[in-house]
């Protein structure tokens, strides 16, 4: 089955958002340039025709499609999904864990050759994990526009961190001992308002040349709202 955020990659910043700093070309490479006109097209197709997308308020990347994301005039800049590495990194405890458990069974009820039993339970648990961490990747995807820096995440129910670019206090970037083996990591976004839970762009690869980017754009953001709010 073909995998549909293989059509979103990322969009060249100097196509669709003039003055906005572009990312190294060996960042550009890596990810590979989208076709603005696109998303752009999908994005009035969906409008125009809402009942050919059921899944359109359910999904990432029908959320995006269907306009319930992306406002209009908004330009987006970059649009990417955590490192298949996620997979792992986010299962990883759960596999040790039922390993340990499966391997101390194994140890204390060994004389009646229950053996299998519990290796049979212990890989049926693991395959279950892997699986919803499979759903977790799949569900996860990572936008930013010229406006606001957006996460969607969920497996069930899709969930939304939504903050304007002019409204976020910080970012910085995380990298966990089992992030850095892979070479990928982790860029945290704490909005100004202390009522907003910090939003997490997790085990994404580049998290550096990500950063820049993200730091280039909201500074523009503010220096435009600041420009703005003098001239008037």
């Amino acid at each position: 089955m073909s995998d549909p955020f293989r059509k979103l990659r990322l969009t060249p910043v100097e196509e669709c958002a003039p003055g906005t700093p572009a990312l190294p070309s060996s960042f550009r490479r890596s990810f590979r340039p989208h076709d603005a006109r696109y998303l752009a097209d999908q994005l009035h197709a969906a409008e125009a025709c809402p009942a050919a997308s059921p899944t359109a308020a359910v999904t990432p990347l029908g959320a995006l499609l269907a306009r319930h994301i992306i406002r209009d005039g908004e330009v987006v800049l970059l649009v990417l999904k955590p490192s298949l590495w996620f997979i792992l990194l986010s299962s990883m405890r759960f596999i040790a864990a039922v390993a340990m458990m499966a391997m101390v069974a194994i140890t204390l009820e060994g004389r009646y050759n229950r053996e299998w039993f519990y290796l049979e339970a212990a890989i049926f648990l693991v395959a279950g994990r892997v699986m919803f961490s499979v759903l977790q990747w799949m569900g996860r995807m990572y936008v930013l526009t010229d406006m606001r820096v957006i996460r969607l995440s969920g497996v069930f129910k899709l969930e939304i961190f939504d903050c304007a670019l002019r409204k976020i206090a910080r970012t910085q970037i995380t990298t966990s001992p089992k992030e850095r083996v892979c070479a990928t990591g982790s860029i945290e976004i704490t909005p100004a308002d202390e009522n907003c839970a910090p939003g997490t762009w997790q085990t994404i690869r580049r998290p550096r040349e990500v950063h820049d980017l993200i730091v280039s754009t909201i500074n523009k953001a503010k220096h435009n709202a600041y420009n703005a709010g003098a001239a008037a």
